[in-house]
C-alpha cells in the first residue's frame, strides 16, 4: 500500500493482508538486498510475503517476498495511478490497523487487477467504492424512502439524501446539488453492487448517465459518512 525509506538501508512498508488487515513492517536492508525483496515492494504489487510479528503495536519484521503481480501499468498512466491510489486511501480510511475484513482483501486485489482491462476506470471505482463502503458499515438504504418509509418499487425517480444514508421519494425531497436524483436503473444497479450480484462486466456496459448519477451519489455519501474529503479524490475529479 505504501513504502518509504526508513533509516539508511531499510524500508517501512504498509501492506494489506487477508487475515490481519492493514499492517506495517520493516524490511531490513531492503534498499540494498538483491535476493529477499526482488521488485516486490512497489506500490499496488500483489506479493507473497513472509513476516513475523514483534510485540503488539510495533511494526512486524519482513523476512522476504515473492512478486506475484507487479501491476506496472498502474504506475505508468496518471489516470490509472490516481484510481489505484484512491482505492488504497479509501481502504486505509475504512479499515485501519486492527480491523480485519477478508472480503476487502479480495475486493482490493480484484479491483486493482481490473483497472487495466475495464472500458473505463470509473466503472471499477464505482463498484469498488460501493462494496468497500458496504463492508465498512456504510451501506446505502435503497429499499424504502428514508423519510416517509414507503417501499421503493423501482418506479420513477428517487432522490439521494446523504444525511439520511438513503433515498427519498419525490414527495419527501426534490433534486438539488446536494440531493442528486437517481433513476430506477441507478438505484437497482447500486443495490446489486452492494449485494455483490453485479459483476464488473455488467457495470462496464452501463450508460454514461447511470455512471455519472452513481458517482455523484457515492461521492456525497462517502464525504458525509467519513466526514472528510480523501486527498486522492481531487485527482479523479
Amino acid at each position: 500500500m505504501r513504502v518509504k525509506e526508513f533509516g539508511e538501508t531499510d524500508l517501512l512498508v504498509t501492506f494489506f493482508t487477508p487475515t490481519h488487515g492493514q499492517l506495517k513492517g520493516v524490511a531490513k536492508a531492503a534498499r540494498k538486498s538483491r535476493k529477499r525483496f526482488v521488485n516486490c515492494l512497489d506500490r499496488f504489487s500483489l506479493v507473497s510475503l513472509e513476516y513475523a510479528f514483534k510485540k503488539e503495536g510495533s511494526p512486524s519484521f519482513l523476512h522476504c517476498g515473492k512478486l506475484l503481480d507487479g501491476h506496472e501499468e498502474l504506475r505508468c498512466d496518471f489516470g490509472l495511478l490516481s484510481a489505484a491510489s484512491y482505492m488504497i486511501e479509501l481502504t486505509e480510511t475504512l479499515f485501519p490497523s486492527g480491523v480485519s475484513e477478508p472480503r476487502v482483501f479480495d475486493l482490493l486485489k480484484d479491483s486493482l487487477a481490473s483497472l487495466t482491462s475495464a472500458k473505463t476506470a470509473d466503472a471499477v471505482l464505482i463498484a469498488f467504492e460501493a462494496r468497500a463502503m458496504t463492508f465498512g458499515g456504510y451501506r446505502v438504504n435503497l429499499e424504502k424512502c428514508s423519510k416517509c418509509r414507503r417501499p421503493y418499487k423501482g418506479e420513477g425517480m428517487a432522490v439521494f439524501k446523504p444525511e439520511r444514508g438513503g433515498i427519498a421519494c419525490l414527495r419527501c425531497g426534490q433534486p438539488s446539488h446536494l440531493h442528486p436524483s437517481m433513476t430506477p436503473e441507478a438505484v437497482e444497479v447500486l443495490g446489486k453492487i452492494q449485494e455483490g450480484s453485479f459483476s464488473l462486466s455488467d457495470i462496464d456496459r452501463l450508460k454514461d448517465e447511470t455512471l455519472n448519477l452513481l458517482k455523484k451519489a457515492l461521492k456525497l455519501h462517502r464525504e458525509y459518512r467519513l466526514e472528510q474529503r480523501l486527498k486522492t479524490s481531487k485527482y479523479l475529479e
